[in-house]
């Protein structure tokens, strides 16, 4: 639509003011933002044509910009209950690595003989969104098919429709019984995200995701904050008719891929941005993630980690400082003297606008203060004390102490927070 322009730098914008009656945009259009670092905005002939022209301007920078909500929900493990509301999505924490696993649940193997692409779409759909999100962690994939998987909750039936359905109230109890199955967070050194493909069996075929409304889920889709998402796909009823059991069950995997893409963007806190009244929002480019949504990614994953690592050196000074008599090993004086020279560091390039090295001396910043903090040499000091330790007998785990996940039902997934 414009010239080529050189590439820009990471964190800028530039935006382009064009004719009042120019051809560029639709005429019931006052602004465009583009999958790169670039936007559009109609020029007017008024006497007032700067402020106008200005506020434009300005709304267009906030929705491509870091924004409040963003910068909340980076820092919702760092923010009192009462300056974030439970309802919110909590993206998932920074890490250094990430696991991702795509499961394949066949409850009815003798019914339905399921085939998916996996790979195939992984490496045409995934694995060129990862390419660029690598910029913030590192990313493994995998995948696997489980065979008389069960959701663990009964679908109920609709006789006005003929079809079950799994209402809101429902799906916190869908998830645990499922994990058990998963296997893959329990020996994980980084965050494992879920992403479930559930074809129900033949007796509750078709099944169909309620929102709290009790209307049909349009992507037959939930996804939960820091976990995953779960996809219900149903087999064609036509499939029954010509064919004896098992049925051959091809999955439509763009179909697929889109719902667990969409997932992915909400688990990693890339939400669709709150555009400007008569703006045209380009859509992503190939890889599914525009150039100013992963600085803004970068820029919150930097803060978030900031705040991380001044919590934790802040919290290891008041501990020792309550505790006399101790000696400071040289290596761990050494982490701690890293840590704050890397969050200094982050804050002058954050303060620069050279987000990816930001994000990495944050990163430096977390990794130095918790090798300071869980030092094996503190650990006993921090812990037991000379003036606590007397003998102790306390019930570490009982029957109350058993996990539950709430959900919360927001369009178009369901959420639930640990």
């Amino acid at each position: 639509m414009l010239a080529e322009q050189k590439e820009q730098s990471e964190g800028s914008l530039t935006v382009f003011v064009i004719s009042e009656h120019s051809l560029l945009l639709p005429q019931d259009m006052m602004s465009y933002i583009g999958p790169e670092r670039t936007a559009v905005v109609r020029g007017i002939m008024h006497r007032e044509a700067f402020n106008i022209i200005g506020r434009r301007i300005i709304q267009v920078a906030q929705a491509m910009s870091l924004t409040e909500d963003v910068l909340a929900a980076a820092l919702a493990d760092h923010l009192p209950e009462d300056k974030w509301s439970s309802d919110k999505r909590r993206p998932l924490k920074s890490s250094l690595g990430y696991e991702i696993t795509f499961s394949l649940l066949n409850p009815d193997p003798k019914s339905h003989d399921v085939y998916w692409d996996i790979e195939g779409a992984v490496r045409r759909y995934v694995q060129p969104f990862l390419n660029v999100l690598s910029a913030v962690g590192n990313f493994s994939v995998d995948s696997q098919i489980l065979y008389y998987a069960m959701l663990g909750v009964n679908p109920r039936f609709d006789p006005a429709s003929s079809s079950y359905y799994l209402a809101m109230n429902s799906l916190p109890h869908v998830i645990n019984p499922v994990e058990s199955r998963l296997g893959s967070s329990a020996t994980s050194l980084y965050p494992v995200l879920n992403f479930l493909l559930y074809v129900p069996e033949l007796a509750h075929s078709p099944l169909y995701i309620q929102d709290k409304d009790g209307a049909p889920v349009a992507t037959n889709a939930f996804h939960s904050p820091r976990w995953g998402g779960i996809m219900v796909y149903n087999v064609d009823p036509k499939a029954y008719n010509s064919s004896e059991l098992p049925v051959r069950v091809e999955v439509d995997m763009v179909r697929v891929m889109e719902v667990f893409l969409s997932q992915l963007r909400l688990l990693f806190g890339i939400a669709q941005p709150q555009v400007p009244p008569r703006c045209l929002l380009s859509g992503p480019k190939s890889e599914g993630l525009m150039t100013w949504e992963l600085d803004r990614l970068l820029w919150a994953r930097s803060v978030e980690n900031l705040a991380t690592a001044t919590t934790t050196l802040t919290s290891l000074a008041q501990l020792l400082g309550k505790i006399g008599n101790i000696v400071i090993k040289d290596d761990v004086a050494s982490e701690v003297y890293k840590a704050v020279a890397a969050v200094q560091k982050a804050a002058e390039e954050l303060a620069s606008g050279h987000l990816s090295s930001a994000f990495v001396a944050s990163q430096e910043a977390v990794t130095s203060s918790e090798r300071a903090f869980f030092d094996p040499s503190l650990l006993h000091l921090l812990y037991f004390p000379d003036d606590q330790k007397f003998p102790l007998s306390v019930s570490l785990w009982g029957r109350d102490t058993l996990p539950f996940w709430p959900i919360n039902l927001a369009h178009p997934c369901i959420e639930r927070e640990h």
